[in-house]
């Protein structure tokens, strides 16, 4: 079996989500971040599972993120990892992928997309349990909505009012039951993978 980049020391290295926060502290999405964060509500029913889950020993004590500030996959799905993390008391611990392509590396969407955000899964003293990569299914069900609705802005000839106007119903998209429903989801499905990997 190969060796991890990802050791105990590696992971340690890993900057907390307050840290992420402050590096991108001059990106254009930190507000999509905030926004995310504050809008992601974990239940009392899927933190109570999350809490027992972390509290035995071959529990997800930690997690490694990989991801870059300019992804929407990321700035919706990394904040939710956040919450998770605090509701839970798992360790999480942020790499900017683009610095760190050894670790994105051993963890690539179907052996060969570098796809963010990844989220990898390990036990108290460092064993792996199991990684969640990208987006929830929900989402790859309903993203024909997104790619409809962005597609104009692919058009070099709009007007700059109609390239606006396009952007700006992208960000209610943003904010609306759809793109919570994906919020909703992956805690589901990152609940749902630990459950299954640790009976």
């Amino acid at each position: 079996m190969q060796t991890s980049v990802v050791t105990p020391e590696r992971f340690a290295k890993g900057i907390t989500y307050e840290q992420w926060m402050a590096a991108i502290a001059e990106d254009r999405n930190k507000p999509r971040f905030q926004e995310n964060y504050d809008e992601t509500a974990i239940s009392e029913d899927d933190t109570r599972a999350l809490r027992d889950l972390v509290a035995r020993p071959d529990g997800p004590a930690r997690c490694l993120a990989l991801g870059e500030p300019w992804c929407p996959d990321v700035f919706r799905g990394l904040p939710v990892m956040a919450r998770i993390a605090e509701a839970s008391g798992i360790e999480l611990r942020c790499f900017f992928r683009d610095q760190n392509n050894d670790i994105m590396s051993e963890f690539l969407h179907h052996g060969e997309h570098e796809s963010i955000p990844t989220l990898v899964f390990y036990t108290r003293d460092h064993r792996y349990i199991a990684h969640w990569i990208e987006r929830p299914e929900l989402a790859n069900e309903e993203m024909p909505q997104l790619r409809e609705l962005t597609a104009p802005l692919r058009n070099p000839d709009l007007s700059p009012e109609e390239r606006e106007q396009y952007i700006k119903a992208y960000v209610e998209f943003q904010h609306g039951p759809v793109w919570g429903g994906w919020r909703d989801a992956t805690v589901r499905e990152i609940r749902e993978l630990l459950e299954a990997q640790l009976g």
